[in-house]
């Protein structure tokens, strides 16, 4: 097998679990999101450093949290995914998953945008196109809502935010997503303290629960680890063009399973997000055909 067909597989796969995870976390809707977001960060730090220390690259992580700029970043790289994570949680607990598949519609054309300010990448015009369009898709939605999406707009700025963090950082993916949930371990510690301290603390009440606990950790880092494999094989279009699996599942499983109400207005939001992706993914292809070429010839 291919390389390349080897990373389009795992990319599959990434996308399969991530789109596929609001199934996971409405079997847990009875625990408070906070709490399974705690889990899910210690559990998470538990799966990466065990990949390392099998890699034997544990002091690779002691030399990145051990310079103050790289400690910074990460910071605000884990505050940021924390955030994401959270709010995606709380969205299957209150019945927003429609909104949240539209926020990682959302996401890539956020990502150009924050691209173009920190790092003055230049967009063409149908880039700037899609990105009016995506704007005006989201003003649409709260005209005829009568309130903002916050629940897209969080994790859209959030996973934007996120991905410019970790575009400056120097370490490899597992590295900095074990650093980051390093970071976050004694908020989520403190946090578990709480909730046993009076009783109410889910993990350890029944297997049932405890077992989908745990399990959050390797539901985290499994396709994140993937998607480190993913991008070393295959070009960064056809990632982006996988990477609206993740979005797309949501997006059935919020209207075919959960049975949320999709409005006219979310028809109309909805139907300008993708022609914005469309015209957006298209010329992204065109962009990495002209180079290819440029680098061909040369």
């Amino acid at each position: 097998m291919r390389e390349a067909t080897k990373g389009i597989l795992a990319m599959v796969a990434t996308c399969t679990v991530w789109g596929l995870s609001g199934i996971y976390y409405k079997l847990l809707d009875h625990i408070p999101p906070i709490e399974i977001l705690a889990h899910r960060t210690l559990w998470s730090f538990i799966f990466f450093a065990l990949v390392l220390l099998v890699q034997g690259r544990i002091s690779v992580l002691r030399q990145t949290l051990g310079a103050r700029k790289s400690v910074l970043l990460i910071g605000f790289a884990a505050l940021m995914i924390s955030t994401n994570w959270f709010v995606f949680i709380t969205s299957i607990q209150i019945g927003k998953a429609v909104e949240a598949s539209l926020g990682y519609y959302i996401f890539p054309l956020v990502a150009v945008l924050l691209g173009a300010i920190a790092f003055r990448e230049r967009l063409g015009k149908a880039q700037l196109f899609a990105v009016a369009l995506a704007a005006t898709a989201v003003i649409t939605l709260t005209i005829g809502l009568g309130v903002p999406p916050w629940i897209a707009l969080i994790l859209a700025t959030s996973f934007g935010f996120y991905g410019l963090v970790k575009k400056g950082l120097s370490v490899g993916p597992v590295v900095s997503v074990t650093a980051e949930v390093l970071l976050l371990s004694p908020i989520a510690l403190g946090v578990l303290w709480w909730f046993h301290s009076d009783g109410h603390g889910a993990f350890g009440t029944n297997w049932h629960d405890s077992l989908l606990l745990a399990f959050s950790g390797i539901l985290t880092a499994s396709p994140l680890i993937m998607f480190s494999y993913a991008t070393k094989r295959i070009t960064l279009a056809t990632v982006g063009l996988v990477q609206y699996m993740n979005p797309s599942l949501q997006f059935l499983v919020a209207t075919l399973l959960f049975r949320e109400a999709f409005s006219f207005w979310h028809a109309i939001a909805f139907g300008m997000i993708w022609s914005a992706l469309a015209i957006y993914t298209t010329a992204s292809l065109r962009q990495d055909r002209v180079a290819r070429r440029a680098i061909l010839k040369s």
